[in-house]
């Protein structure tokens, strides 16, 4: 079925069991998997924006675990919907509760449906074309691989598809048959702060940039990669947005969380909604943590926000606990920053 669709089957039996460690609250649907195998925690997308993008659908579904995104196109144009496959199948509850939600201008709907209907939407893209991002449209000659080959290399390259956790080690390993710096990649970030699953790589030459095309649809990690050439003029640009969206989330950028002064506390945000205490404590390993000093944030609905707050035992260990900042928590990246006790107790009585 192609690597795209490689890392559904990578997961294994994890689609059929619960979430570790699950301390959130939620609506409980109107039917029971006791004794009973749970049903593939796959949903539908209906009416999504034409220019949407996997980045968009991942947010859209903020703080849940997605494994697999499939665009469904007609006649080599993007239908507007879409399959989305989750980790566990109590998370499809979450995601239905999104329905009527927007993304961009338009509204959103979300159905239940089975994993006949997603494996059928499988083979229908691979018949009609490669299948992939919507904007993969096949009558755009930038999208399709005649059109790869075609482009002029100018030495920079944009990437696509990255996960949202992956780090410039992690590109440079991908094209560690090349001789590349870290000055030379550049991940995108949105408004929000958050990485986009884009970025632009330079090259020392237009040769080098079109040898490394033969890693276009290559795996790093459990996601496969797009590759295109582009311009300096784009990279430039791109580059310009990221730096201004940086600027605009000062706790977002790496010198602001270095410069921050500590307290002892950190704050943590992108966590799955499943985490529980012990799966924070088993984050920090590495440090003496105890349940009470860890405070799991929910809203006032009783669900779990995706945000806690980690007491440490002094200044010191919490500024050495940063260095599992960006690192992974199931498949989630977690982003770490410095609070004060004035920002947890705060924190704490609200979602009490």
């Amino acid at each position: 079925m192609g690597p795209k669709r490689q890392r559904v089957i990578d997961q294994g039996s994890s689609f059929y069991g619960t979430p570790p460690g699950s301390s959130f609250m939620y609506n409980p649907p109107p039917y029971s998997y006791i004794g009973q195998i749970p049903p593939f925690p796959v949903v539908r997308l209906h009416g999504l924006p034409f220019d949407c993008s996997e980045a968009d659908i991942a947010e859209f579904f903020h703080g849940l675990d997605i494994v697999d995104i499939l665009f469904v196109h007609k006649n080599g144009k993007f239908s507007g919907e879409a399959y989305c496959v989750l980790a566990y199948s109590i998370q499809v509850d979450f995601a239905l509760q999104k329905n009527r939600q927007n993304i961009g201008r338009r509204y959103v709907e979300v159905f239940r449906c089975k994993r006949q209907e997603y494996y059928k939407a499988i083979a229908n893209e691979v018949s009609d074309s490669h299948g992939g991002s919507p904007h993969r449209n096949i009558s755009k000659a930038k999208s399709s691989d005649n059109g790869k080959e075609s482009a002029e290399h100018t030495g920079v390259l944009r990437l696509r598809g990255l996960p949202f956790s992956a780090s410039k080690d992690d590109i440079m390993d991908f094209f560690k048959d090349f001789v590349i710096s870290e000055d030379s990649i550049h991940i995108i970030i949105n408004s929000e702060g958050r990485p986009t699953g884009e970025a632009f790589m330079g090259f020392a030459s237009a040769e080098d940039s079109k040898a490394a095309m033969s890693k276009d649809r290559k795996r790093l990690g459990n996601r496969y990669i797009e590759l295109f050439p582009s311009t300096h003029e784009e990279l430039d640009a791109a580059v310009s947005r990221s730096r201004s969206n940086i600027s605009n989330n000062p706790k977002s950028s790496e010198e602001g969380k270095d410069s921050d002064e500590h307290s002892g506390v950190l704050r943590m945000r992108g966590l799955p909604f499943s985490a529980g205490k012990e799966d924070i404590i088993d984050f920090f390993k590495d440090f003496v943590l105890s349940e009470d000093s860890v405070h799991v944030m929910f809203n006032s609905g009783g669900r779990a926000t995706g945000e806690a707050f980690v007491e440490f035992a002094n200044a010191e260990d919490s500024k050495a606990a940063m260095t599992k900042d960006r690192m992974t928590l199931g498949s989630r990246y977690i982003e770490l920053f410095p609070a004060s006790f004035e920002e947890l107790n705060e924190a704490v009585s609200r979602a009490r």
